[in-house]
């Protein structure tokens, strides 16, 4: 995909919320931001493994697999939910995503093999098999990316036409309570600590109000690790909770 001055401009305006009166609600937006994150973080690590320690190599790797089943978790939920949705507000409007997805399961498959081979590589063999396979996760990621800009400026546009979003906010809460509990967890430590802080509040808020209470301490602990003590301390504030770790009552 090569995403065009035009389709820029429409990322800019979905962006700015321009031509509506409040910003509409965007189901893309912050699991995008995990998997940026998520991206980012696996490609620094096999960037700077250390190949002669198997295994730190071994862990590397295992992150690896961990963000490969992560992205094709995420492309199934489109398909079963999203694009179901958009299809039936404009026919044909996801057919472009849809054969990318396509695209994206072989290349995942690729990936998960060279992710092997890496781990099986002679030790002569791991640093150049490494390089390998950095530069074609780096090929993958740059090609998400773009991918990612295309659902964020089209098929929101697609959809804001075609659903409210009291609409949008069911459709995407089916998606999410079809998610394991286990799998939600390693979805919250990629999302939340990559939002911004309204974002983080209004997502916690929710959970707070909704999920068990475990559920919820339980999704704190994964959270307070990866932010800095001053976003620790504004999202307890805003959730009427003590800043101090270990106080939140389960």
């Amino acid at each position: 995909m090569n995403i065009d001055s035009q389709e820029m401009t429409q990322v800019t305006q979905v962006a700015a919320g321009e031509g509506c009166a409040a910003p509409r609600f965007d189901m893309y937006a912050t699991i995008h931001k995990a998997l940026r994150a998520l991206m980012a973080d696996t490609l620094l690590a096999v960037g700077r493994a250390d190949t002669d320690d198997a295994l730190e190599l071994a862990q590397t790797c295992q992150r690896v697999m961990e963000l490969l089943d992560f992205c094709a978790s995420h492309l199934q939920h489109e398909n079963d939910f999203v694009h179901p949705a958009i299809e039936m507000g404009r026919r044909g409007a996801s057919s472009q995503i849809a054969s990318e997805h396509e695209e994206h399961i072989r290349h995942l498959d690729q990936l998960r093999a060279q992710t092997t081979a890496v781990l099986k590589a002679p030790v002569a063999a791991r640093a150049s098999a490494t390089l390998a396979l950095y530069r074609a996760l780096s090929q993958f990621m740059a090609e998400n990316f773009e991918h990612m800009l295309y659902e964020e400026s089209t098929h929101n546009a697609a959809l804001w036409a075609a659903y409210s979003d009291a609409e949008l906010l069911a459709i995407h809460d089916a998606l999410v309570a079809s998610i394991p509990p286990e799998k939600m967890m390693g979805i919250v430590r990629w999302m939340v600590p990559f939002m911004n802080p309204a974002e983080r509040l209004a997502t916690m808020a929710g959970m707070q109000a909704h999920a068990p209470a475990p559920a919820f301490a339980a999704a704190l602990d994964v959270v307070r690790p990866h932010l800095s003590d001053v976003e620790w301390a504004k999202l307890t504030r805003g959730l009427g909770l003590p800043a101090v770790p270990g106080l939140v009552q389960a």
